[in-house]
């Protein structure tokens, strides 16, 4: 690296690389990559990082706005020719390329509270699932330590969240599978009660069931990707309801199908 290059730290670049830097200082990192090796090699380390990304969007990419992709990297402008090394995997222009469309399945994937997207044909709902799953993903094993609550218990404290929203529940309709309670709470997404039920999977770690009241009218059960964990979601003419999770997909699917009837019994 030349004297004249300072490395950004890994905080500046991963902000370049979420898209959360000023204007000024986002030109500025990418015209120090064009101009230095290092910069670009550090760049590109910290954006494939050791996640299996391309598995991980591929059902997001099939639903992806192509042409307004397509568009941003094409707006992309060709670099000023340099020196090349043969260590060299990709270019300045692949490099960015590529991070361009990082940074809009990302939005696509992981931003839906910003409002983004819902003007890329996201479902309207998402921004609460998108709270939920920031909250969800602070939990581990050990925030959920701890015997099972008697049925007393639970009782008690579904009737709490029924005060709030209206539902019949109880601690047998609630049960999932294979997966032991631990409680359950009423928690507050713009000024509207949520709650939450969480579990904790001997398999797979902590998991929520979170509902809402909603008016959006019924919508059949779907499945999404949040902070490394599934989600099925799902809405009656009243409530939208969301499962969440480490488990596989299809086995929260399996979760899923055995609560639901038991929510709208």
């Amino acid at each position: 690296m030349t004297s004249d290059i300072r490395m950004p730290s890994d905080e500046q670049l991963t902000a370049f690389l979420d898209g959360e830097l000023q204007q000024q200082e986002m030109a500025r990192i990418e015209a120090l990559a064009n101009e230095d090796e290092e910069v670009a090699a550090r760049i590109e380390f910290l954006a494939n990082g050791s996640m299996p990304f391309r598995e991980a969007f591929a059902p997001l990419l099939d639903e992806a706005p192509k042409d307004r992709l397509e568009a941003m990297l094409a707006a992309i402008p060709a670099p000023a020719a340099a020196a090349k090394t043969e260590r060299s995997a990709i270019t300045r222009r692949g490099l960015f390329g590529a991070l361009a469309a990082s940074l809009a399945v990302g939005i696509i994937a992981d931003r839906a509270y910003l409002g983004i997207g819902r003007n890329l044909g996201r479902d309207e709902g998402s921004e609460w699932r998108s709270v939920v799953a920031e909250y969800i993903a602070l939990y581990t094993p050990d925030t959920l330590a701890g015997p099972v609550p008697p049925a007393d218990v639970q009782t008690a404290q579904l009737a709490r969240v029924d005060s709030k929203l209206g539902l019949n529940l109880s601690p047998e309709a609630v049960a999932l599978p294979g997966v032991d309670f631990k409680r359950a709470q009423l928690l507050e997404y713009d000024d509207h009660p949520l709650a939450q039920i969480a579990y904790l999977d001997p398999e797979t770690g902590p998991m929520a069931l979170c509902i809402v009241r909603s008016d959006k009218g019924e919508k059949e059960p779907d499945i999404e990707g949040r902070k490394g964990m599934n989600v099925i979601y799902w809405s009656t003419a009243t409530h939208a309801f969301m499962l969440i999770g480490h488990a596989p997909v299809d086995r929260m699917r399996e979760i899923a199908d055995a609560v639901r009837p038991k929510l709208t019994a």
